[in-house]
């Protein structure tokens, strides 16, 4: 016979699991709610499109681009309006990218030494496929929209959407 769990414990994990990815994405939760809500909305898995809309934001693309060390971080140089898309100034960390998105550091903020440092630092971390940066220059391009698969964070999206299911 196989012991089954409670489902407090169900619960325990899923919120667990909500509140894990709602952290790493610095969001807070009616953001979140209302991600997931667009999730639901969007054709195929649930959890994967929540995932897919999360790694879209701007302050994330920055990250990943290497921009910046942490999301935070990417939040931060977004919010004081250091970046530019398709040669706009944008200060929303929520902004959905696109694919063929130019993201680049604005000329006036090429000066200041945190940027400096950033172009003459030549160990650049691992980039998702479906970007592409060159910080010598500053500047990258959404190739594509990510996938699950391209995704490396280890989250059990499908926890996150019974928790919303319940």
């Amino acid at each position: 016979m196989r012991a089954r769990r409670s489902k407090a414990s169900d619960y325990s994990l899923q919120l667990r699991e909500k509140q894990k990815m709602r952290r790493m994405y610095g969001l807070l939760e009616a953001q979140f709610r209302r991600y997931f809500r667009e999730a639901l909305k969007r054709r195929g898995v649930t959890g994967s499109e929540l995932l897919i809309l999360l790694e879209r934001r701007l302050d994330n693309v920055v990250y990943r681009m290497g921009f910046a060390p942490s999301r935070a971080a990417a939040r931060q140089l977004v919010n004081h309006a250091h970046l530019n898309v398709n040669d706009h100034p944008i200060d929303v960390p929520s902004y959905l990218v696109k694919p063929g998105d130019k993201i680049s550091v604005r000329e006036a903020s090429r000066k200041l030494t945190y940027f400096k440092a950033l172009m003459a630092d030549k160990d650049a971390p691992p980039m998702p496929a479906w970007l592409s940066a060159d910080r010598s220059t500053l500047t990258g391009i959404v190739q594509a929209l990510p996938k699950r698969e391209d995704i490396d964070v280890q989250l059990k999206e499908q926890l996150v959407v019974e928790y919303y299911s319940r």
